[in-house]
């Protein structure tokens, strides 16, 4: 914050760049970045101070007002490029507020952010007769389309609106979890078993004295197999974590014996975090828990570290993995395929879930993706509402051939 001395001498400002600030504030509040009066005071009058000379430093002097958390950090970043570098991308956002029949976005319509900085740069203050005309062109597009539900269930995380990922978010936390149940090797007493329980039998008999008596019998007992999830959170991976993170927190509220890992450059234990059943209050604990969101991606070693200091502890009774991550590992493949071959070893079931798998022409040519293909069990996309769904649904049963991951590495 700027001295309340230095304010008085402060030349006001030319032109429209105060008007162009705060406008800039309201599209980053409504991207979703908290952006409050004192921040947008602290920006004006940084750019009154004089010292504001190159493009750059006029960025950093926002980024440093406006961004409070690391996950800010990639809509800052865009809404800026966009407002104050590329004003015609303006009009290409406007495009994508809309749902059209047929359209072709490019590339960069498919990155983090860019449709909450649409609808956040929409201008809400229009006209009633255009309003009329856009609500009439939705109506238009609406029969072309199936039910709002539907498109909502089927839609890539990455490309929904602030107001969509809500949804989705409440549509997770209603999701109907199957619960499975697997023999174990212990017994429990039971009045119909199919082994008789000889210790009891005798105890029995002593406290009857010699009399006659019924055999007791016991039986296998059944519980769930533990759940361990190991989630990548690089940046190629963050927007789809973030979701599958929701999906966790009602798997654990749900069931019992759910260990939850989150890896990036580092492995990170979160299931205390999670365990708590606000979800805002555990999403507020796994963000101060973890150090590396959103940042590199070092696959083979993150599972290294997870098989030596932790699998002997949770891997066990039958225990089933999920794996989601893309598989583009920065480090050596070698080390990678090591240590998944050492997890399958270790595991009745392993699941991969790939956001990579929303493509149809997906093909399994990096190092990293080959390198783990031959060692997993199920091969699952994860991008989707629906995908979300047929998880919960597979994780009490078999494992689906559908989902072989035989299926992709003949296409490679």
């Amino acid at each position: 914050m700027f001295p309340q001395a230095a304010n008085q001498n402060l030349a006001p400002l030319s032109g429209k760049l105060a008007e162009n600030i705060m406008h800039f504030a309201r599209v980053l509040r409504e991207a979703g970045i908290p952006v409050g009066p004192g921040a947008v005071i602290d920006a004006l009058d940084a750019a009154q101070c004089g010292s504001l000379r190159t493009r750059e430093d006029f960025y950093w002097t926002l980024h440093a007002i406006f961004v409070k958390r690391r996950d800010q950090r990639e809509v800052f970043d865009q809404a800026f490029h966009v407002f104050w570098k590329k004003p015609k991308m303006l009009e290409q956002l406007m495009q994508m507020f809309f749902h059209q029949v047929a359209r072709d976005i490019g590339e960069k319509a498919k990155q983090a952010g860019f449709r909450r900085l649409a609808e956040a740069m929409f201008d809400k203050h229009e006209g009633k007769s255009q309003q009329r005309e856009k609500k009439d062109d939705l109506e238009i597009d609406s029969s072309f389309t199936a039910s709002a539900n539907e498109v909502l269930r089927r839609k890539d995380f990455e490309q929904m609106t602030v107001a969509e990922q809500a949804q989705a978010r409440q549509a997770i936390a209603r999701l109907r979890l199957h619960r499975s149940e697997i023999m174990t090797r212990r017994y429990e007493p039971a009045l119909k078993g199919s082994v008789i329980d000889m210790r009891r039998t005798l105890k029995g008999s002593l406290r009857a004295g010699g009399h006659f008596i019924d055999l007791e019998r016991r039986r296998r007992q059944w519980h769930e197999p533990p759940l361990v999830v190991l989630c990548d959170i690089s940046g190629s991976c963050s927007n789809y974590s973030r979701m599958f993170l929701h999906f966790l927190h009602a798997l654990s509220n749900d069931r019992d014996r759910v260990t939850v890992f989150l890896f990036g450059t580092r492995l990170t234990n979160i299931t205390r975090e999670l365990q708590r059943r606000d979800i805002d209050e555990a999403m507020a604990k796994v963000s101060g828990a973890v150090k590396d969101w959103s940042g590199g991606t070092r696959i083979g070693t993150s599972l290294k570290e997870f098989n030596y200091k932790w699998a002997r502890r949770v891997l066990t009774q039958g225990a089933q993995v999920l794996l989601m991550t893309d598989g583009l590992d920065r480090e050596e493949g070698s080390t990678l395929e090591h240590e998944m071959e050492r997890l399958k070893r270790q595991t009745k079931r392993l699941i991969w879930l790939n956001p990579l798998l929303r493509f149809d022409g997906f093909r399994p040519l990096a190092g990293g993706i080959r390198a783990m293909m031959p060692h997993v069990d199920e091969f699952r996309p994860v991008h989707s509402l629906d995908s979300l769904s047929a998880l919960a649904t597979a994780l009490a049963g078999p494992p689906a051939a559908a989902h072989d991951p035989r299926k992709w590495m003949a296409r490679a």
